[in-house]
């Protein structure tokens, strides 16, 4: 084969969701033709990602619509459909790799099947990139070994430096970084990475520790050492998961950044519990109280719009919707998902019953696109199925301002003069709301809470 200079070809094929982004490269060096695939954008907001599961292995065909691989993003586990025809010469990442960045080479496919022997050997270095450990050790020892900047020359790397910074103010560290700072009760927010794209990783530990400061510091004991086990301890270690770490990430910004507050009610749903049961001996989908209590959430936000809003502070904004656009929690094996029901207050109970078994089931399989479970304007948390919870609180999916917890029916004793003991039973159920305060006050919360209890003991309202 002909060496040729190393011809560089980057290019991105839409996803079928018009979400995943596919990077390819296509060298010609000491191999055959091929084309380098890289880790894929599955979502909006992913930066870098895992491979959790190759679908397919060398020498299988690939064509428009195969799934190649799951991924892992910051949403889900999620099927990783390719878009070309050829042939998988060779994967480069093996299953369970964490942290791949957006773009880096995980696999190779030809055009001509002949072709794929010739990669049994082809490693990431011939893709145009190094192993992940490599080049995290690599970082540290190219930034000691280079001369110091002139004063003529300290403005372009500082450029260069301030584009590699990790995005969205998110803290990148090698697992071996990580696991020396819990070691040490360091916080990683002290330490500045060398790595690439400002990743940290262990010379930056051990360079912290090293340094004057830290040596004199007094040994005290810190919240986030982690004591070691007594020999007689029984435990498991579970791998944290790229989108376990993200909820993380997200849940902690939304309790220390939105001023929210909890207003509670409890809701006779005796009426209710009467119109679904005379409803389900005709109806050819069985209704769900989750579903009628859907449909109420949009009569009330109808009713007080202020809790059906977006707090979009960097535009100076409250972005108040005219639809209801209903996310619903629901629990998966990964972690937890909010497929939405779009425009409910537009659809009838059949409709938004069928919608979200439908989207309910997929989101437990990890089948639903992007689209279909980010955005929503207003959340409901149902954990009334649960005959153990009969009230809890929710925390808030910016930007969002609004979230309702959903407590299970409990048979409530009520005075009743007319009742033979003075009293009689009522079936109660609590939803507690939680508000994010800068969109809708205190007042207004209160006036959604009772348009909502209203509504749902009444619910005949819903043919209003």
């Amino acid at each position: 084969m002909l060496s040729r200079t190393l011809i560089q070809r980057a290019s991105l094929l839409a996803h079928s969701n018009n979400s995943a982004r596919l990077a390819i490269l296509r060298t010609y060096a000491s191999f055959p033709p091929h084309t380098v695939i890289g880790m894929p954008a599955l979502s909006p907001t992913m930066t870098q990602g895992g491979l959790a599961i190759w679908s397919m292995k060398a020498g299988d065909r690939l064509e428009p619509g195969c799934v190649l691989a799951e991924v892992e993003t910051d949403k889900a586990q999620m099927e990783f459909e390719f878009q070309e025809d050829g042939f998988l010469a060779k994967t480069l990442v093996p299953e369970g790799s964490k942290d791949i960045p957006i773009n880096a080479p995980i696999a190779v496919y030809v055009e001509d099947e002949a072709d794929v022997p010739a990669f049994e050997n082809f490693t990431l270095a011939d893709a145009g990139g190094a192993p992940a450990e490599a080049k995290k050790e690599e970082a540290p020892k190219a930034a000691a070994a280079a001369p110091a900047p002139t004063p003529a020359a300290t403005e372009a790397p500082a450029k260069k430096s301030a584009s590699s910074a990790p995005p969205s103010g998110r803290i990148f560290a090698s697992p071996l970084a990580k696991s020396l700072a819990l070691e040490h009760g360091i916080s990683l927010k002290q330490i500045t990475g060398t790595g690439p794209n400002g990743r940290i990783i262990k010379a930056d530990i051990d360079a912290y520790l090293a340094s004057p400061k830290t040596a004199a510091a007094p040994a005290t004991p810190s919240a986030a050492a982690v004591p070691a086990p007594s020999a007689t301890a029984s435990y498991i270690d579970i791998p944290v998961t790229t989108m376990r770490s993200i909820i993380a990430d997200r849940l902690l910004q939304s309790t220390q950044s939105i001023p929210s507050y909890i207003v509670s009610s409890d809701i006779s749903v005796a009426k209710l519990l009467k119109l679904r049961s005379a409803l389900n001996e005709t109806s050819p989908v069985k209704l769900s109280i989750n579903d009628i209590l859907v449909k109420a959430i949009t009569a009330a936000a109808k009713k007080v719009p202020e809790a059906n809003s977006y707090w979009l502070g960097e535009q100076n904004v409250i972005r108040q919707f005219k639809n209801v656009d209903i996310s619903v929690a629901v629990a998966t094996p990964t972690g937890l998902l909010t497929p939405i029901i779009k425009s409910a207050e537009a659809k009838g109970l059949t409709e938004i019953s069928t919608e979200i078994k439908e989207l309910v089931s997929r989101a437990k399989i990890n089948k639903l696109k992007p689209e279909e479970f980010q955005g929503g304007t207003i959340c409901i948390s149902n954990l009334g199925m649960n005959s153990a919870v009969s009230m809890f609180t929710s925390i808030i999916n910016p930007p969002q301002s609004t979230i309702l917890a959903i407590g299970t029916v409990n048979k409530v004793a009520v005075p009743d003069v007319a009742a033979e003991h003075g009293f009689s039973f009522d079936s109660k159920m609590n939803i507690t709301g939680t508000f994010d305060h800068r969109t809708i006050d205190g007042a207004k919360a209160g006036e959604f809470m009772k348009a909502l209890k209203t509504v749902i003991e009444n619910p005949l309202e819903l043919l209003l």
